[in-house]
């Protein structure tokens, strides 16, 4: 268990990320203020540089949980399934047991929306993508027993991110678009599967697939 000074440190820390999701939601992200964050927290502007070097990673304030998620998918997967295989299969569960940390699609619309409405945002979004691709690539070759910097890891890498962006990215313009969950969620697991299978047959013959 914490010990009560680090108890208090997330709850500071998660009092600042709530006050300025808040903030970010109903002002649009480019429009809010470190100190307006911080009065809303009811903390010091230091305190909130202290948690968080930058405002974008208050919005991406989940990024690292997120990694976690996927290269745990990839740890824990069952005996003679591809890491590959384990990223596809990993998508299914996020929508059949609707993770608490990162549900679809309907709770996620509003964070979307504003992401896209900032060029800020949206180039932090991109920074972050390379910034998986290499970190996917380092679990995926630890995994396959292949040595740091191998070129197939980072092919794969690449091409899992990119089939994870473009399923997301289309299943939320289609919920803006028409309200349909259903449909939303469909598309997101197509868009997947196809991917995941394109993935594994670029692959064919490595530890990957």
């Amino acid at each position: 268990m914490a010990d009560r000074r680090t108890r208090k440190r997330l709850a500071t820390r998660q009092a600042i990320s709530d006050a300025a999701t808040r903030l970010f939601m109903e002002r649009g992200f480019d429009r809010v203020t470190i100190d307006e964050i911080a009065e809303a927290a009811d903390v010091g502007r230091m305190t909130v540089f202290n948690h968080f070097p930058r405002k974008e990673d208050m919005f991406f304030d989940r990024e690292q949980e997120a990694r976690e998620v996927a290269f745990e998918a990839i740890r824990s997967r069952p005996s003679g399934m591809s890491p590959i295989a384990a990223l596809g299969r990993l998508a299914h569960q996020m929508v059949e047991q609707r993770h608490r940390s990162f549900p679809l699609f309907v709770e996620t619309q509003a964070f979307v929306e504003t992401s896209l409405a900032s060029e800020v945002l949206k180039a932090r979004a991109r920074q972050m993508r390379d910034d998986f691709v290499h970190a996917l690539a380092s679990v995926l070759a630890e995994e396959a027993e292949q040595p740091q910097g191998d070129a197939d890891a980072y092919l794969a890498a690449t091409l899992i991110s990119s089939t994870w962006s473009i399923a997301s990215a289309r299943a939320h313009a289609l919920l803006s678009a028409a309200g349909n969950s259903t449909e939303a969620i469909h598309t997101f697991l197509t868009l997947i599967d196809r991917g995941t299978a394109g993935t594994r047959a670029a692959l064919s013959g490595t530890r990957y697939a």
